[in-house]
């Protein structure tokens, strides 16, 4: 039987998966008590960059190595920036051979 996967190509897929890994990226850094423009300085990116990222309503991609930049210097284990995407899983491909 043939999954519906359609809800990958939603645009309301793609901008939830985004907020939570920017949401994390500020959880984050702030449950370490680092400054929005020192983890700027150690990412070389601009503050106003890193603060788009972080944003609700304004956010810039992050890309997979700056996630992984920041999950080194925030010593998080990179999976911890995909926390809340699991509500997804009921649309996952089933693996299992049907009977």
């Amino acid at each position: 039987m043939k999954q519906d996967t359609n809800f990958i190509e939603d645009e309301t897929f793609k901008e939830t998966v985004k907020a939570i890994i920017c949401q994390n990226i500020k959880k984050y850094r702030n449950e370490k008590g680092v400054r929005l423009m020192d983890l700027a300085d150690k990412l070389d990116l601009s503050v106003n960059h890193l603060k788009r990222i972080e944003s609700e309503n304004d956010r810039n991609n992050v890309s997979i190595p700056t996630l992984c930049k920041i999950s080194i210097l925030l010593d998080v284990p990179i999976g911890n920036f995909f926390e809340g995407i699991e509500k997804f899983n009921s649309n996952k491909i089933n693996t299992e051979k049907e009977k």
